[in-house]
């Protein structure tokens, strides 16, 4: 061969060797690297199951509120002429509380006067014409009619006059003022708040558990008024007012489960108490529970399997994985539902996004404010 081609022969070899010999270094790295596994974690809502807190004496924080209360308005536009009271005042049943500037409405009385009287005049002219036949009896009715026109407008602007003094509907004090002398108001604005002290409303929430643990005697459950109640205010040590129950919400309050439970009291003759204070309410509960535990479950955390046995998914917080628990289940109230055995004081379960977990998947707990959400390409899975 020629020496002046096999350099150059040899330079080519050389490339392509090396040219085969860069993918099968790489190829054979990328089968030495150890795969690395995610683990991926989903994020779920839990609670903690617990027994009903029932039986013996309960205390619960309470706000104090007034019983009678309203905002008074005028009936109809204009400006504040004087405002008859100061904020704190005690008012009695149809005190004067405020004044509009009266001008124009004198004037649309006067006006509506003037018409009725002329309506008035025009009838009684066309009763005797009608009797000697100088008009029909249709234009004698039309007579009538707008004298009865008339006599509307001018009740109807009497009424307006009058609606320029706010008066008191109950006896109480005013709590607050709204507006300030010579100010234009519209009509039914609020003017003053009044509230009647006289009897205080002592408003609380009952936690749902509470309310589950009332028995049921004879098929019927005990009233609610049953339960020895009493107030008492931190800056009357060792004083306690016994409390009449109004009512009770039935519906439960989205965010905290707990029931709004209102009660009446005569105001304290020796201190004052005002809305918007806050006491701390006493329950006897011994009389109305039986002391038996039972547990109570959000109604999500229930599902069923392909045979329809009910179940729910257990935290196991060690490793954090869940696990598949059968369970009896009992009455249903409204969003919760009774759990019967299956389940032990303490254990987390979970309660949103149940169709989406299998044994053994690794969860991870959301916040309480936070929902668990099902990802797209994900199907449930019992």
């Amino acid at each position: 061969m020629d020496q002046h081609v096999c350099p150059t022969y040899h330079r080519l070899l050389s490339r392509v060797a090396a040219a085969l010999f860069v993918p099968v270094l790489l190829a054979a790295c990328t089968e030495d690297a150890p795969t690395v596994a995610t683990k991926v974690s989903r994020p779920v809502k839990t609670v903690l199951v617990q027994a009903p807190d029932v039986g013996g004496i309960r205390r619960f924080p309470a706000r104090i509120d007034a019983l009678n209360k309203a905002e008074l308005a005028f009936r109809v536009a204009g400006t504040v002429h004087k405002l008859a009271v100061k904020e704190g005042d005690r008012v009695k049943k149809g005190q004067l509380l405020a004044i509009l500037d009266p001008t124009d409405y004198k004037i649309a009385v006067k006006d509506a006067q003037a018409s009725f009287d002329r309506a008035k005049n025009d009838f009684k002219r066309a009763k005797e014409l009608v009797k000697k036949g100088f008009i029909s009896r249709s234009d004698y009715d039309a007579k009538g009619a707008a004298w009865k026109n008339t006599q509307v407008a001018l009740e109807r602007a009497n009424k307006n006059l009058a609606y320029t003094k706010l008066k008191a509907s109950f006896a109480g004090t005013v709590a607050q003022r709204y507006v300030q002398p010579f100010e234009e108001v519209r009509a039914k604005q609020a003017i003053v708040a009044l509230h009647d002290r006289s009897r205080l409303e002592v408003k609380i929430n009952v936690p749902e558990t509470v309310i589950l643990g009332i028995r049921a005697s004879g098929g019927e459950r005990p009233e609610p008024d049953a339960v020895p109640v009493t107030a008492a205010f931190d800056s009357r040590p060792g004083e306690e007012f016994e409390l009449t129950l109004r009512e009770v919400a039935t519906r439960a309050d989205p965010a905290t489960q707990t029931f709004e439970v209102t009660f009446t009291m005569p105001a304290p003759q020796d201190f004052l108490v005002f809305p918007g204070m806050t006491a701390t309410v006493t329950a006897d509960f011994s009389g109305v529970t039986d002391g038996t535990p039972r547990l109570f479950l959000p109604a999500t955390a229930v599902t069923a399997d392909s045979d329809l046995e009910p179940f729910v998914w257990v935290v196991d917080e060690a490793n954090m994985q869940v696990t598949k628990t059968p369970v009896e289940v009992g009455r249903l109230r409204g969003s919760s539902i009774e759990i019967k055995a299956g389940l032990e004081v303490g254990e987390r379960v979970v309660v949103a996004g149940v169709g989406y977990l299998a044994a053994g998947m690794q969860v991870r707990l959301l916040p309480e404010r936070e929902e668990a959400e099902p990802r797209a390409d994900e199907g449930p899975c019992s």
